[in-house]
C-alpha cells in the first residue's frame, strides 16, 4: 500500500508531486500531455526515470526540448494507439483526460501500455461548482477551470464518481486514489468517494489492468 503523507510546500503542483511519490526510481515514464515538461523533469530530477512525453502543443514541445526532455508532439487520442504493449512501467495522464475526445479509448491505452496507469483530472462535483451551477446557472469558472465555456479545451469534464464508473466500465483496479482540496492539501478522507466528490477540486488516480500487468 503506498503511503501518501502531505508534502511541505512547493512551488511544484500537488498532484505532480505525489505522482513522483508514487513513481519508482529508474523506471519508465511515458507522460501523455506532458505539456511544458514539468513533471517529466521532476521524476528526472527525482526518480532518475527513462522519461519520454507526448504533447499535442508544438509551442510545449519545443519548450521540453529546451529543458532537455524526450518529447514528440502527438495526440493522445490517435497517437497512443501506436505504442507496444506494456513498453513502460508507467502511462500517465496528468490533468489531460478532460480534453480528450474519446476519454475511455486514452485510459484503455494507457492501460495497455503502461504496467501501471497514473491519471490526475479536476474534479466537477466539488461543492464550490455544485453552488455556482446551483445559483449562477452557468458553467463554473475556478482555478483548475479557468477558462469560459466557450474557450475551455475541456470537451470530457467529469466529477470523481464519473471517473471511478469509468474505470470499472474498463475493467481496471484502482492501485491509489487521493483527492485535494483547494490548498492543495490532500483529504483525510479514507474509503468515501462521496466525501472526496464532494470536497476535492483534483484527484489523482492509479490503476492497473485487472487481467495482469
Amino acid at each position: 500500500m503506498l503511503k501518501l503523507s502531505n508534502p511541505p510546500h512547493s512551488a511544484h503542483r500537488a498532484d505532480h508531486l505525489l505522482i513522483a511519490e508514487m513513481v519508482e526510481p529508474g523506471t519508465r515514464v511515458l507522460d501523455v500531455g506532458c505539456g511544458d515538461g514539468e513533471l517529466l523533469q521532476l521524476l528526472a530530477q527525482t526518480k532518475s526515470v527513462d522519461g519520454r512525453g507526448v504533447e499535442l502543443s508544438r509551442e510545449r514541445v519545443n519548450a521540453c526540448v529546451t529543458r532537455g526532455l524526450s518529447v514528440i508532439q502527438g495526440d493522445a487520442d490517435v497517437d497512443l494507439d501506436d505504442y507496444p504493449d506494456q513498453a513502460f512501467d508507467y502511462a500517465i495522464l496528468s490533468l489531460t483526460i478532460q480534453a480528450t475526445r474519446y476519454p475511455q479509448k486514452v485510459l484503455e491505452n494507457l492501460l495497455r501500455i503502461g504496467r501501471q496507469a497514473i491519471v490526475s483530472f479536476p474534479n466537477f462535483g466539488h461543492w464550490r461548482i455544485r453552488t455556482q451551477l446551483l445559483f449562477t446557472g452557468r458553467m463554473p469558472q475556478t482555478e483548475n477551470l479557468p477558462e469560459p465555456w466557450h474557450m475551455s479545451p475541456d470537451s470530457h469534464l467529469c466529477t470523481i464518481k464519473d471517473f471511478a464508473d469509468l474505470v470499472a466500465l474498463v475493467d481496471a483496479k484502482v492501485e491509489a486514489a487521493v483527492a485535494f482540496n483547494s490548498w492543495g492539501r490532500r483529504l483525510p478522507i479514507r474509503r468515501s468517494l462521496s466525501l472526496q466528490n464532494l470536497f476535492g477540486v483534483k484527484a489523482v488516480f492509479v490503476l492497473r489492468k485487472r487481467n495482469g500487468g
